[in-house]
């Protein structure tokens, strides 16, 4: 089963939030409604990165990564002003768009 892992930002503060999830567009619609209490002082957010893994320990893994300084200073330097995923890369990700 494909796990995509997920960076996303605040529309508004910047604030970011890494994940996983098997549907990233109904995750992102979650986040976006409220449901994660943690960050819905934040709302909106945007899909600023996306990445494909073939199952769940994978996808704990990269999430680790991404949210470790590290993981950190590499999305900032792939995507360092924050600009929302193109769909060319949401559509290499396997995602029907």
């Amino acid at each position: 089963m494909m796990y995509y892992v997920y960076v996303i930002q605040s529309e508004n503060h910047g604030k970011r939030y890494t994940g996983f999830t098997k549907d990233v567009y109904k995750r992102l619609n979650e986040h976006n409604s409220g449901a994660t209490k943690s960050i819905r002082p934040f709302i909106p957010y945007k899909l600023i990165y996306l990445e494909t893994t073939e199952n769940i320990e994978q996808a704990r893994k990269r999430e680790k990564y991404l949210k470790s300084a590290a993981g950190r200073r590499y999305i900032k330097k792939i995507n360092p002003d924050g600009s929302e995923a193109r769909l060319t890369d949401v559509s290499r990700a396997g995602l029907q768009v």
